[in-house]
């Protein structure tokens, strides 16, 4: 009976990183309204439906991305490359419907999973079998798809008018007649991996990953297959993004997505992810997501220098990660605390 209630009540360190995640959720919400309202106050065409319509079209792509990236960092690894597989896969998906106007939309999107998964398992095999540091691995492989996109593209780039209609007209049309199909797909990846995480064995393994690679380990997870998993979800997410980001701006370049990948980390760190692996929601980088695409149009309306949003971002990443120290300590503090009362 005693053994049943310890495990039915949590430990003081799992409430602490409990409190932290939905603090931190919570914080972003309100950024995001103290924002709006204070851009709307300004300027209130900022309300607009177009100018809503604009925001939740960038945050679907930059969403998405953050879904995959999420979960390797609960993982207690990186993916630096997700932005060059964004523009591999929306120049590589661009040619395609270019060359093959009749193609339906899902066999683009099918298309972009299938080239973001081959390089996350690239990824992944780097890292777990060549045992590597993530980050070093995808630094490396950054440069690498972006090099072979240059190679293909050859400084040529495929515009609007050589994209069939059906493609184009796909970011904007809605379902329904009001949700935006980008906006929808997000809302499916994030919920979807958020599902995984929260409610399936698999999700709970990834989570002991973070904490512990080592106990996980001993305790008989198949950290090689969760790991490769892990990046090859991170891709196709990206591979995802890419065909989206063809379909909303047409027109398609070896640089498409160039820096993205700081983007993309710091919505998953901003939305309460720990950089240290191990806790954290796909909901909060979905969120932070949302709160970055908000700041950088909130600083267009405003006519506030481009700058200032490239500083608040990553003023933003140190303020998150010296939570997430913060709160270390604290767990430290009382797992000591409750070992000295045992």
């Amino acid at each position: 009976m005693s053994a049943a209630l310890a495990t039915a009540t949590p430990s003081p360190a799992r409430r602490l990183i409990g409190g932290l995640v939905r603090t931190r959720e919570l914080g972003i919400i309100l950024a995001l309204a103290a924002l709006v309202g204070y851009t709307a106050a300004g300027n209130p065409r900022f309300l607009s439906g177009q100018s809503i319509r604009d925001i939740l079209l960038n945050t679907a792509i930059l969403a998405v991305m953050a879904a995959g990236q999420a979960v390797v960092v609960i993982t207690r690894n990186i993916d630096l490359s997700v932005g060059s597989v964004l523009g591999l896969s929306a120049f590589a998906v661009a040619t395609m419907m270019s060359a093959n106007p009749g193609l339906p939309m899902v066999v683009a999107i099918l298309a972009g999973l299938a080239i973001g998964g081959v390089a996350g398992l690239v990824n992944g095999v780097l890292v777990r079998f060549g045992r590597v540091p993530a980050l070093v691995v995808t630094l490396g492989t950054l440069y690498i798809f972006r090099g072979i996109t240059y190679s293909w593209a050859g400084g040529q780039q495929v515009n609007a008018d050589e994209l069939p209609r059906h493609f184009l007209t796909f970011a904007n049309d809605s379902f329904l007649g009001f949700l935006p199909w980008l906006v929808l797909i997000a809302l499916i990846v994030v919920g979807g991996v958020s599902v995984l995480m929260r409610n399936y064995r698999v999700g709970r393994e990834l989570y002991a990953m973070g904490s512990s690679p080592e106990a996980a380990e001993l305790a008989g997870i198949r950290v090689a297959r969760n790991l490769l998993g892990v990046f090859i979800l991170s891709g196709a997410l990206a591979g995802l993004a890419g065909v989206l980001f063809a379909a909303r701006f047409g027109t398609v370049d070896a640089a498409a997505g160039t820096g993205l990948e700081l983007n993309v980390v710091a919505a998953v760190v901003v939305g309460g992810v720990a950089v240290f692996g191990g806790s954290g929601t796909v909901w909060g980088a979905g969120l932070g997501a949302l709160l970055l695409t908000v700041i950088g149009s909130a600083l267009a309306v405003l006519d506030i220098n481009q700058f200032w949003q490239q500083a608040i971002v990553g003023a933003l990443i140190i303020l998150a990660i010296c939570a997430d120290r913060l709160v270390a300590v604290r767990i430290a503090r009382a797992l000591r605390r409750k070992d000295s009362h045992v």
